[in-house]
């Protein structure tokens, strides 16, 4: 499941994410588009990904850079945080990987 709170920014993403989940994803990646200010993705809650949540996830930095912001990772479980330094999405100059505490929710 995917979700996005635009007061806060922040993107959540959670369960399992794959291809079949892929269209899924659209409205709240989109969304996120519209920020106006740096995007935080909540992995937190993500058991599961492949390669397409991380490619949909560097189009989503490359635009936001585009934009003069960046998104930053918080808190990837161990398996997510793998797939992230697999593919090589850290590296990514509009992107940043925290384990600090997310935003309260309101």
């Amino acid at each position: 499941m995917v979700s996005f709170d635009a007061q806060l920014a922040i993107l959540r993403i959670e369960g399992d994410e794959d291809r079949t989940t892929s269209g899924r994803r659209r409205r709240p990646l989109s969304a996120a588009l519209n920020a106006t200010r740096d995007v935080i993705v909540d992995l937190s809650g993500l058991r599961f990904a492949d390669s397409s949540l991380m490619i949909d996830l560097a189009c989503l930095a490359q635009r936001l850079r585009a934009q003069g912001q960046t998104l930053l990772l918080a808190h990837p479980q161990p398996n997510i945080r793998f797939l992230i330094e697999t593919v090589g999405l850290h590296r990514l100059p509009a992107v940043r990987i925290d384990s600090g505490p997310l935003p309260a929710l309101a």
